[in-house]
């Protein structure tokens, strides 16, 4: 279990705070894309996504977005926002998280993995060496790739919930 637990549950990426990360001496976000940082189907993204990485760099953090999708698609998702990323990770395995630290020069402490799934996500972040959070998606729907994992999932959180270890927060500290 300790490979799919997160260190933090939060509501949403956007209630994560830049100052929470600094008080934790952390300066890079590396996140996944789809369900976390935009919708799978909306990859426009949404003003409150525009605010919080505006934040983020305002407050000097960086985010990179650590995704298993193709450069092609990644690339065009994040074609407006000029964001970092590392294409094709591999995740559940740690290799793409361990690509995003050495290219951004960090340490893994440094560093916190933010995803929406445990068995790919949470479990590449845990490997890694990277403090994790689970977020909820952000719309109930899924590619049809992730059925899979999500039906494996529900297994699990239901675990997690009837030890009591399963809540998500407003935000890191909470």
């Amino acid at each position: 279990m300790a490979l799919v637990t997160p260190t933090w549950m939060v509501k949403a990426i956007y209630n994560i705070r830049p100052a929470t990360l600094k008080r934790l001496g952390i300066q890079a976000v590396l996140t996944d894309l789809d369900n976390t940082l935009i919708a799978w189907n909306n990859p426009e993204g949404t003003v409150q996504l525009r605010q919080w990485l505006e934040e983020m760099h305002v407050a000097g953090i960086t985010v990179m977005v650590v995704s298993n999708n193709s450069n092609d698609r990644v690339g065009k998702a994040l074609a407006g926002m000029e964001l970092p990323y590392v294409a094709r990770a591999l995740k559940p395995l740690p290799v793409g998280i361990a690509r995003a630290v050495h290219r951004l020069k960090l340490d893994r402490r440094a560093c916190i993995m933010v995803g929406d799934q445990l068995l790919t996500d949470m479990v590449a972040g845990n490997l890694a060496g990277v403090r994790t959070v689970l977020v909820k998606p952000l719309i109930s729907t899924d590619q049809w790739n992730t059925l899979p994992n999500r039906f494996v999932e529900g297994f699990i959180k239901r675990h997690m919930k009837r030890k009591g270890t399963f809540k998500y927060m407003e935000d890191i500290d909470d």
